[in-house]
């Protein structure tokens, strides 16, 4: 992942000047600028679903100005032509905090966002319309702007942090149903992204947070079947970090009957080895609730334990091989936290 180094930018873009609307000036670019500048001087029912929660991040106060400590907002000061046809850094005035912000400072974000190639500057506006689609008003307020169309334009800039930010932004703003149903063209998208990205790395749990969101609802698991078995292989071969946030995507998944067959046959042969004493406890948690969602969905159709599924497969390794499965859930009802405990006797009941 990069950073961008350069002198100070006018973004350029055919729309009309003028747009500030107080004193002000979007304190994340000055933030962006003073930062390159610095471097040059320098050097579902019965079924259980993952968790989701928006990412925020913190933005400190650009040093005060004579027009900041006039009108308490913080500003910058840019060089180049002013016109219709050009849209400035110093045209975008936002308050402060993101709770403060107003349909016409997002409507201005999102034109600076759609106007910049700069990406230092796609980020810190990323992250600014980030941290106001965690209020719920505001991400209406985005999507009726067409604020979701130029985010998603992020996800195709070849800069890894822009589009770890608009994985971030989109995140937030898929806790909105009406949202969703105009996001869900990114699935396939960010899902090859993620599958592409280096293990463990920020754009990789960037996108299996927004597939977390995504996948709260069944609407769109039949989106994500065809890339379980990536899902899987971050589970097998990732931290934990990783490895706790690709488990609640695979617990939303578990809770949908459509998906029962797909993950059944899916190649895990790993995945006894995750129920032991010594994995995190987030970890094991999701991976005994995913494999007691399978467990419930089974037993409701008996149907799927006369299919034939290869060895290696889940439905193996949960199944046939019962001898192992229950010694190792025998063991973990001794484990010391009664959460797991709980739940490793409620997985046992259901395969009775």
């Amino acid at each position: 992942m990069r950073g961008s180094g350069g002198s100070s930018v006018t973004a350029r873009t055919g729309l009309a000047a003028g747009l500030a609307a107080g004193a002000g000036v979007c304190y994340c670019v000055y933030r962006a600028t003073s930062r390159r500048r610095g471097r040059q001087g320098g050097a579902g029912a019965g079924a259980k679903r993952g968790d989701v929660r928006p990412g925020q991040e913190e933005h400190r106060a650009a040093a005060p100005t004579l027009l900041q400590k006039v009108s308490a907002m913080p500003v910058i000061s840019s060089p180049g032509r002013k016109g219709p046809e050009n849209l400035r850094q110093e045209d975008v005035d936002l308050p402060k905090s993101s709770h403060d912000l107003e349909a016409h400072h997002i409507q201005n974000l999102v034109r600076l966002l759609d106007s910049t190639k700069d990406p230092t500057i796609q980020e810190q506006a990323l992250i600014t319309l980030s941290n106001s689609a965690a209020f719920s008003a505001n991400q209406d307020i985005i999507r009726n702007l067409g604020g979701l169309i130029v985010v998603g334009k992020m996800l195709s800039v070849p800069d890894t942090k822009v589009k770890e930010k608009a994985l971030n932004a989109l995140n937030n703003l898929s806790m909105n149903i009406k949202n969703q149903e105009e996001m869900k063209i990114y699935i396939t998208i960010v899902c090859e992204e993620t599958d592409s990205s280096p293990l463990n790395s920020e754009l990789q749990l960037a996108g299996l947070r927004f597939l977390t969101n995504m996948s709260v609802t069944n609407e769109y698991h039949h989106m994500m079947t065809s890339f379980i078995p990536c899902f899987l292989q971050m589970l097998s071969e990732g931290n934990e970090r990783t490895q706790v946030q690709v488990l609640k995507v695979l617990v939303n998944l578990s809770a949908n009957p459509a998906m029962t067959e797909h993950l059944l046959n899916a190649q895990a042969p790993f995945l006894l080895s995750l129920f032991d004493t010594c994995i995190n406890k987030e970890v094991l948690l999701r991976v005994l609730v995913f494999a007691t969602n399978l467990t419930k969905l089974t037993q409701k159709d008996k149907s799927i334990t006369v299919h034939h599924h290869n060895e290696g497969s889940i439905f193996s390794v949960l199944w046939g091989n019962t001898t192992e499965c229950a010694q190792k859930l025998t063991s973990l009802l001794y484990h010391h936290d009664t959460e797991v405990k709980e739940q490793v006797a409620e997985l046992i009941m259901q395969r009775c």
